[in-house]
């Protein structure tokens, strides 16, 4: 089992920064991959930024060249710095965390807010 607690999420201007932290604790696999989906209000969840263990990571074209996803293996801890925030980056974030077999595990979600 895996637990996952996130913060850093809030109400920003358009424009803005906020960077988003995952905490994970419980049992872990060496190869696995973490990060963050985010869901907006009558839309469907979508991927917006993955680092596996090894380091490797992918973004979303959306957030590209304006998120930035990093990872302290010694602090189980993912982070996701995210810049140049526009309004329809609004949504809540998940962190998750995955590694064959196991279903994915998912944190409690935070909301970010940006407001035009």
């Amino acid at each position: 089992q895996v637990q996952l607690v996130e913060s850093g999420g809030g109400l920003v201007q358009a424009g803005g920064s906020l960077r988003l932290s995952c905490a994970a604790s419980g049992s872990f696999f060496a190869i696995n991959a973490m990060g963050w989906y985010r869901q907006a209000p009558g839309k469907q969840r979508e991927l917006v930024a993955s680092i596996t263990s090894s380091g490797g990571t992918g973004y979303a074209d959306a957030v590209k060249g304006r998120f930035t996803i990093s990872r302290d293996n010694g602090k189980n801890t993912v982070y996701l710095q995210m810049n140049s925030l526009k309004p329809e980056d609004t949504a809540v974030y998940y962190c998750y965390y995955y590694t064959q077999p196991l279903p994915y595990f998912w944190g409690q979600g935070t909301q970010v807010t940006v407001s035009s």
